[in-house]
């Protein structure tokens, strides 16, 4: 889990006026939480951080250690675990079976990574979450609203998908 997290983290896409990128890297902590549980999958995403802040290239654009961490992005980076004891605990209560459910548990782990995300960024950049422009509204959730509804669509049909085959 702590290796797929630091490869998908790798695949970064720029956007310019945010310190945020895209990235995969809340798809693979739905994935890694759903599929190892949630104490698993939390302590997957835990080693993935301590490997990063330690100093290895696990990070995006393959950065580590504490500065990288402390950084605009580390809200994001800390709530990965929460994401996916969030999602772990759903699958663990067979919710990763039904469509509905585990998208539902998605949305629900995808709104912690933003509010964690965002207030940290709030804090780092020096702008308000909310209000006149810039924010880290305008920063760090609104460019990737539509993106990660894609991602919490697939996951939500991937694991009943996958349930559906191996009952068979």
């Amino acid at each position: 889990g702590s290796m797929l997290m630091a490869a998908a983290s790798q695949v970064r896409i720029p956007l310019g006026f945010t310190p945020v990128p895209i990235n995969l890297a809340t798809f693979v902590a739905v994935l890694v939480g759903g599929s190892l549980g949630a104490r698993r999958g939390a302590a997957s995403m835990g080693l993935f951080l301590i490997a990063g802040i330690v100093g290895l290239p696990f990070f995006a654009d393959a950065n580590g250690g504490w500065e990288y961490f402390t950084g605009a992005t580390g809200g994001y980076l800390v709530a990965y675990p929460l994401m996916a004891v969030l999602v772990g605990a759903a699958a663990e209560r067979g919710r990763d079976r039904n469509v509905v459910t585990f998208v539902a548990a998605v949305v629900v782990a995808n709104l912690a990574v933003y509010v964690i995300g965002a207030a940290w960024l709030a804090h780092v950049v020096d702008v308000p979450v909310f209000g006149s422009d810039p924010t880290a509204w305008s920063l760090g959730v609104r460019p990737f609203l539509a993106g990660d509804v894609v991602k919490m669509l697939a996951a939500g049909v991937l694991f009943p998908a996958a349930w559906r085959v191996v009952d068979r």
